[in-house]
């Protein structure tokens, strides 16, 4: 079964700062292009990011409150770059990557682990080329209810188990996908809903197939008498 990459899903196109460039301009950035981040280049690679609270810092420090002695780290780290005027003085690092051939999946572990908004893409090399946010994922939910019913009966069905489409019937309405019929083994009807289940674009799952016979019962072992 084809599995979803994270090159498929992210953006190319990525706005991008260098490490000197002013800290209005880094504002205008974000304003202009309606993003909450830039990634910090050097070259092809990101060196760090600038976010919204990176900038923010420099108004909930204005006028140059020090933060009090027995402040945590997180506060004093953000007192530094209230003092910033460049990308370089008030960026984040490191930078948090996905590889571009990573799957859709991993990406949504990662940035669901890191709490975080958006994920920097890399190639092989280490190169930016592309970002992947939260809605970037979300993409995959918005399929068409007769296209994935078709990649249901072409993946699941008819590559993934090889099992025959025409011995099932499959409705999906709003994600939700319905599958009723015989098959001949209880594992066949597993196998099915498993990959049914892990298809980008299935929502939920009512499986509601019967089967022949149960071939995942275990024979009775004999007696010692027979």
């Amino acid at each position: 079964m084809r599995r979803l990459s994270v090159a498929s899903l992210m953006t190319s196109e990525v706005v991008t700062a260098h490490p000197e460039t002013p800290f209005k301009d880094l504002a205008l950035l974000m304003k202009e292009h309606g993003i909450s981040a830039v990634p910090v280049v050097e070259g092809d690679y990101a060196v760090g990011v600038v976010s919204e609270a990176d900038l923010l810092a420099k108004e909930e420090f204005r006028g140059g409150t020090r933060p009090a002695v027995l402040s945590s780290r997180a506060e004093k780290r953000r007192w530094r770059r209230a003092l910033g005027g460049t990308a370089r003085e008030v960026m984040t690092t490191p930078v948090r990557t996905i590889r571009m051939d990573a799957s859709a999946s991993t990406a949504a572990v990662e940035l669901a682990k890191a709490g975080v908004r958006r994920l920097f893409v890399v190639d092989v090399e280490g190169a930016l080329v592309g970002v992947l946010s939260r809605r970037d994922l979300l993409k995959v939910f918005v399929k068409d209810d007769e296209a994935l019913r078709a990649e249901i009966q072409d993946e699941v069905f008819g590559s993934s188990t090889w099992l025959n489409p025409a011995t099932v019937d499959i409705t999906v309405h709003d994600g939700v996908v319905t599958m009723r019929g015989l098959l001949e083994r209880r594992s066949d009807v597993d196998l099915a809903a498993y990959f049914v289940r892990v298809l980008p674009g299935v929502v939920g799952l009512e499986n509601e197939l019967e089967y022949e016979w149960d071939d995942t019962l275990r024979p009775r072992r004999a007696g010692m008498f027979g």
